[in-house]
Order: structure tokens, then sequence, then C-alpha cells
């Protein structure tokens, strides 16, 4: 268990004040067996957190059905990033970039009528709600998210 709270100049984990390097890795843009090299030479560079983006487009392509498999595991790719001793900034979004396919939108959600995209449309808000939720439940259901309190976080892993 990890103790993560932060004063007025860093983090504090585990009772040492940080000051975290991060760098991005898009696990859908290569194979969960180089996954391991990649984040080794990642940390060997002197990385503390892995950061990606969590791409909706690909683990929602048709609506209310969910992809999670090969390239696209992300529980596993979580795990290998914690195995490797890094944190994870994962970056649900919905949006992702503008380099990535539609933003990372799916692209049934363009087809919904009524719907107006990141603003403060129902519509949009409803269908995002639901894959954002999805993913928040997939990292509870397997304990790879912090639990807050107060001023005090514990994360697993």
């Amino acid at each position: 268990m990890t103790s993560v709270t932060y004063d007025h100049k860093a983090l504090v984990i585990d009772g040492k004040r940080r000051v975290l390097q991060s760098g991005s890795i898009h696990y859908p843009r290569t194979t969960p067996e180089a996954w391991p090299e990649i984040i080794r030479k990642s940390k060997e560079g002197g990385l503390d957190v892995i950061e990606t983006y969590v791409f909706w487009n690909y683990h929602e392509p048709v609506r209310g059905q969910y992809y999670f498999e090969g390239r696209f595991d992300l529980v596993r790719f979580v795990k290998t990033v914690q195995e490797a001793g890094l944190f994870v900034h994962l970056r649900i979004g919905p949006y992702a970039c503008a380099e990535w396919n539609y933003g990372g939108f799916p692209l049934w959600l363009h087809f919904i009528p009524g719907v107006q995209f990141r603003t403060n449309n129902d519509i949009f808000k409803n269908a995002m709600k639901s894959f954002l939720m999805k993913i928040v439940d997939l990292m509870k259901d397997e304990n790879l998210f912090c639990i807050t309190r107060r001023t005090n976080h514990s994360c697993s892993g």
C-alpha cells in the first residue's frame, strides 16, 4: 500500500517529497509483448510515471459493446507498468488528441440525434459518462485506482 499526500511544494509519496517525471506510451500503438521492454526503457530513462490516453473509439466501437483484448487490454497494460515499479497517469478523456482518428471519439457518437461534442450537451455527457464509468469500474474491480481519503490517498499495486 502506497501513501500519497501533498504539501505546498510537491507530492509526498510514502513520506518522501517527490516531483515525478512522466512520459506517454499509447498502449494500442504496439503489442502487449513489447510493453515490458518499452516500459523498462522508460524507467531507465528516468520516468516515474507512464501516462496514456484511454481510447474510447477502440474500447467501445459499437455503442454499449466494450473491447479490451490484445493491444487494447488496458488492465494488462496498467499492471505491466505497475510491475515495473512505475505509476500510471490514466487519461480517460473522453477526448484523446487531434492526431488520433476522430479525436478518440467513437464514430457511432456522431450519429446520435442532437449530439454536440465537447459541450454542455446532455446527450454527449450521458454517452461520455457511460464510458467513463466503465473505465473507472474496470480499474476499481482490478484494484488499480487510488482510494481517496481527506488528505491521504492509498494506492495498491
